[in-house]
């Protein structure tokens, strides 16, 4: 089989890929030299991996899906997906998107992303584009939406209603290529993708680049066998049972790895038949990363060998033992190689520094003209030299500048220090757009744009329970639109726990109402990378406990995936779950600050009922957004009346309710704790006491039209209510109505919170009385506050 492959590459071909593989090294070698002199932050480089990157890449056609890390930079030259001069201006971080298409600067090198948005924020065709999905530098991070990218040339292929829906897949021929280091094949995100991949039989090619160490931690240390390859042995399909294809090949034989690919590529195109590559022998000839030298924890003997295996050493001798080429004319090639690299280097420098420098210098042209008429002369002189001295400036050494002159000239006035202040705001306004922009969709279809459809009820109106509410909100949106698909775990057969799917995997069939395994990782997982390719997943995290398994997926994955690309990448994921009010240690929770905090990037939306949540369900599939919809767990029993526009009402996001009125205080919720507001403000009502409940309904965005300042004003007093712990999501509500809306100038009374007990709550119907807030709690803390405003009304009785 070697054989043959060499003679079909040819001298030309096995040429060309050695000079690849020699430029690709090149870049790192500067690259370490740029970092090491200061021009760049950090490096992290793809050195001693050339040759099966190289190979990855000749299997590689357009539509097909990468999903890697930060050591594929050779595939990423070989592929077209990255230029060298790229490279080096992501090296850089040079925010211009035209310089760095992969992050504008957001991410360090070797962080790669197609652009599969245009500029408004339209899908490109996929099937035409070097598509790599963006990349992240947590380990095995890139693993979990690998299920979904390959699972999603399943879904091309076999269902039929997916045949209108163009410019994603060729028929489901499409391979997802996932790579991955032999170190973080210790982390379960590996693990849990593999077995999730086997089980879907999707077409996924998975590459494990093993170098014997994880920084400075051997194998040994790291897998309980020697071979990962031995390891995964259980994988391996056989007559009788689903897996992969299972390949050990080492990292310098050549003719071996580029049949190897090719095999693979083709099992997982046209059979859809999984594989894994694991790929020994792998050198790492700069060691882990610019921050350390890896002569500190390799041995000699180590350290000789991977200078005779490593892959261009054998690559080279290859060349020469084949006759492809002579001494001399390697020599001649390598210079030119390396003249190269070295000039798309410089010009990457350059067009990152030119801008910086132009501003510097209008920068010391408006200093000085202000320090000709000033009597702070000298100290502004002083910073003039100083500033002349940044020969190779940041945009920072500039702006602290202009900050320091306008501290120093504060007292004084001119048209130059008008000017000053001017380019200061510009500076300012240019870097929120640069750094700033795109954590969540600035296009004509975000779901902030979807106009609100409120429900309109028959007199008669039928009386349902919540779960028939959202089943028949499922339906519709099965119905009407072939790219949404729901999974999770009991989602299919059984209908979800609480009925929400019941009878639909029977209507629509087992692709398009799926069960899973217990794997909420690769939930999440699976549902960015089907919305990376077009379409519109629901995917369920069967208790809002059970999001912590997938937090790091949603927070260093989905919540930064705009962000992280500049608008280049975007994945509509919704994600279903439900807590609150359930009794006992587990499902009983609301960690809501928890994902305030790690989820920047995906909204946040707590529904009080079914109705609504049918509402947000459709103004999130009209929009181009990620959101985690959190249904109340106790409310799918609970009855309530049919609209008879159910499949078309919209909620809008940011924008609460005002569900009572009231002139003595303002009651903020949202969720379950609605009814404990509502009944709270009754018996408060029946005491003299009118409160005005307002639910926020979504945390993320929050109250976008201040719509909360406006009822303080009114009522001069704020009460927070909500079932996470202390300092949770109330005070996050805190700080949005004090601080931004700015609440607290029409404040007469102390703001408060009632929130749950710091601990989890406790079992049984007491225990659920003394941990979570209840309407009693609700009343006293707004008898206290009117008590302490007028006692002779309100005499103490607490």
């Amino acid at each position: 089989m070697a054989a043959q492959i060499g003679e079909d590459l040819g001298r030309d071909e096995a040429v060309r890929d050695y000079r690849l593989a020699f430029q690709s090294r090149q870049a790192s070698l500067i690259g370490r030299r740029e970092v090491l002199t200061g021009k760049a932050k950090f490096g992290i480089f793809g050195d001693g991996k050339e040759l099966p990157q190289i190979a990855m890449a000749k299997a590689f056609r357009k539509g097909d899906i990468r999903s890697g890390y930060y050591r594929d930079q050779t595939f990423a030259f070989a592929s077209g997906l990255v230029t060298f001069k790229e490279f080096f201006a992501q090296l850089f971080a040079n925010p211009d998107i035209q310089a760095d298409p992969h992050s504008g600067g957001r991410q360090m090198d070797s962080h790669f992303a197609s652009r599969n948005l245009d500029s408004e924020g339209n899908w490109r065709d996929l099937t035409q584009l070097i598509h790599s999905s963006a990349d992240a530098s947590p380990t095995a991070s890139q693993m979990p939406r690998i299920v979904g990218l390959a699972h999603a040339s399943v879904l091309y292929r076999q269902l039929p209603e997916l045949e209108i829906v163009t410019g994603f897949s060729d028929n489901g021929n499409e391979v997802t290529f996932g790579t991955i280091g032999n170190a973080s094949c210790a982390e379960g995100h590996f693990w849990e993708t593999v077995n999730a991949v086997g089980i879907l039989q999707a077409p996924a090619v998975l590459s494990i680049w093993d170098d014997g160490y994880g920084i400075s931690v051997p194998n040994e240390f790291q897998l309980v066998k020697r071979s990962l390859s031995d390891m995964l042995a259980g994988f391996r399909r056989s007559d009788t049972e689903r897996g992969f294809e299972i390949w050990t090949v080492p990292a310098w034989n050549y003719e071996e790895l580029v049949a190897v690919y090719q095999l693979a590529a083709a099992l997982a195109r046209e059979q859809h038949v999984p594989s894994i590559i694991h790929v020994t022998e792998v050198t790492q000839p700069q060691g882990h990363s610019t921050s350390g030298s890896h002569e500190r924890y390799k041995t000699q003997d180590r350290l000789q060998w991977e200078k005779a295996y490593d892959c261009l050493t054998k690559m080279r001798a290859y060349l020469l033992e084949r006759g492809f080429a002579t001494e001399t004319e390697l020599a001649a090639w390598e210079h030119e190689d390396r003249k190269m690299v070295m000039q798309a280097k410089s010009e990457a420098w350059q067009e990152y520094q030119h801008p910086i420098r132009q501003d510097q210098s209008q920068l010391l042209s408006l200093i000085s003209r202000i320090a000709a008429r000033s009597p702070r002369r000298d100290a502004l002189l002083h910073l003039i030299t100083e500033l002349r001295k940044h020969t190779e400036p940041a945009r920072r050494d500039l702006l602290r500048a202009a900050h320091q002159v306008l501290v120093i000239v504060r007292q004084e006035s001119s048209e130059d220090i008008d000017a000053l202040k001017a380019w200061d705001r510009a500076q300012r306004a240019w870097a929120a757009r640069e750094y700033n922009s795109h954590l969540y969709s600035e296009t004509a279809r975000s779901p902030l744009r979807v106009p609100e459809v409120r429900p309109a009820y028959e007199p008669d109106a039928q009386q349902l329970s919540g779960y028939e509410i959202l089943n028949r909100c499922f339906d519709g949106l099965l119905a009407r639109d072939p790219r949404v698909v729901a999974f999770g775990e009991d989602v299919g057969k059984l209908g979800d726990v609480n009925q929400g799917f019941s009878g639909l995997q029977e209507k629509y069939g087992p692709l398009r109402v799926m069960d899973t395994g217990i794997r909420e990782a690769t939930i999440v997982g699976q549902a960015i990378g089907l919305a990376l390719r077009g379409l519109r997943p629901i995917a369920e995290i069967q208790y809002l406990d059970y999001v912590l398994y997938g937090l790091q997926t949603l927070s260093d994955d989905l919540a930064t995936l705009r962000y992280r690309t500049k608008n280049g990448q975007q994945a509509p994921v919704i994600i279903r779950t439900r807590g609150h009010r359930l009794e006992g240690i587990w499902h009983a929770g609301s960690p809501m600050g928890m994902m305030l905090h790690a989820l920047r990037g995906i909204h946040i939306l707590v529904p009080r009922n079914m109705v609504q949540a049918a509402g947000m369900y459709h103004t999130l599939l009209q929009g181009d957004d990620p959101a985690i919809v959190v249904e109340v767990l106790n409310g799918y029993r609970l009855k309530e009346r049919l609209p008879a526009n159910l499949r078309d009402i919209t909620v809008p996001l940011g924008m609460p309710e005002l569900l009572r009125a009231g002139s003595d205080l303002t009651l903020v919720t949202y969720g379950a704790c609605c009814r404990i507001a509502l009944e709270a403000a009754r018996q408060l009502s029946d005491a003299g006491i009118e409160a005005e409940v307002i639910d926020v309904q979504t945390l993320l965005p929050f109250d976008l039209e201040h719509r909360i300042v406006e009822s303080v004003k009114k009522t001069s007093r704020l009460l927070l209510l909500d079932e996470d712990v202390p300092g949770g999501a109330t005070a996050y509500m805190l700080q949005q109505v004090l601080e931004t809306q700015g609440a607290y100038r029409y404040l007469d009374s102390e703001p408060r919170t009632i929130s749950a007990q710091a601990h989890r709550p406790a079992y049984g119907d007491d225990g659920d009385y003394f941990s979570k807030p209840q309407v009693e709690d609700v009343f006293r803390t707004v008898y206290s506050l009117m008590q302490e405003a007028d006692p002779a009304r309100f005499p103490a009785i607490f």
